[in-house]
């Protein structure tokens, strides 16, 4: 029965991108100290990795599915996409990347009037289409079946005939040191091109980005001008921000002032 729950509780993990100890609890009628123990066998095996409340799905060289990552902290997201759409006034020009809390910031954008979006993103382009409003221009190159991404040279040419005023991206894992990184080496050539051809780049990504880890470098938290995020939960990167003068917005942190 134990190996069987365990089974269970990682196909759980695959469909969500992460569990909770009080939902596995419920849905196998055990206490929440068995599930805890579950979790921390399961992590010992580095099948999950621990989170404060639950596990996420351990994987060092492949990232959640893409209907997972858009339920993984949806509303943190959503409101990381309202914050950095804050920052963008209309009539600008935007270098949009693939992934879910990119693609919440293109939601929010919505509203806006005059912007030129140029994305390698399908699903962003999609939302957008039918804006009048917006120009959407989307890059040529290899499309990436699992989320809608445009990889490979073709893209990363396409990217290099532009100068935009931003470039917001996101990032797969940020380790405690600030560095940025991803799983596809394609995507992040991509992404690279991106940032070196915008004047101002915002980093948006929610803080379980904190708790993973990937093996491509795609930069430094000091080669963006703005990061956002709920909180920032490791010790010391908000120091490392400092030290970059790279401004950091934290919505969670903004949710819990408004309250007090």
């Amino acid at each position: 029965m134990l190996i069987e729950r365990h089974n269970a509780i990682l196909e759980l993990a695959r469909q969500l991108g992460r569990v909770s100890v009080d939902d596995l609890a419920k849905r196998f009628d055990v206490s929440p100290q068995t599930i805890r123990k579950d979790l921390n066998e399961l992590c010992e095996r580095r099948l999950l990795a621990r989170t404060h409340g639950g596990a996420l799905l351990s994987s060092g060289i492949e990232n959640v599915g893409y209907e997972a990552r858009r339920i993984i902290s949806s509303r943190e997201k959503a409101d990381i996409g309202e914050q950095v759409a804050a920052l963008i006034p209309d009539n600008a020009s935007i270098f949009i990347n693939i992934g879910t809390t990119t693609e919440a910031v293109a939601q929010a954008l919505l509203q806006h009037r005059g912007l030129m979006v140029i994305t390698n993103n399908i699903n962003v382009a999609s939302l957008m289409r039918g804006y009048s409003q917006i120009e959407v221009v989307i890059a040529g190159g290899v499309l990436r079946h699992s989320d809608g991404g445009i990889v490979g040279e073709a893209a990363v040419d396409f990217m290099r005939q532009f100068k935009v005023d931003f470039a917001v991206i996101g990032a797969s894992a940020i380790d405690p040191d600030g560095s940025l990184l991803d799983y596809d080496y394609r995507e992040v050539k991509v992404t690279k091109t991106i940032m070196d051809n915008a004047r101002h780049v915002i980093l948006a990504a929610d803080s379980t980005k904190f708790e993973r880890t990937a093996p491509v470098r795609v930069g430094h938290l000091s080669q963006v001008s703005t990061f956002v995020t709920d909180h920032c939960p490791t010790p010391g990167f908000a120091q490392i921000a400092r030290d970059a003068e790279v401004k950091l917005i934290e919505t969670g942190l903004q949710e819990r002032e408004d309250i007090g």
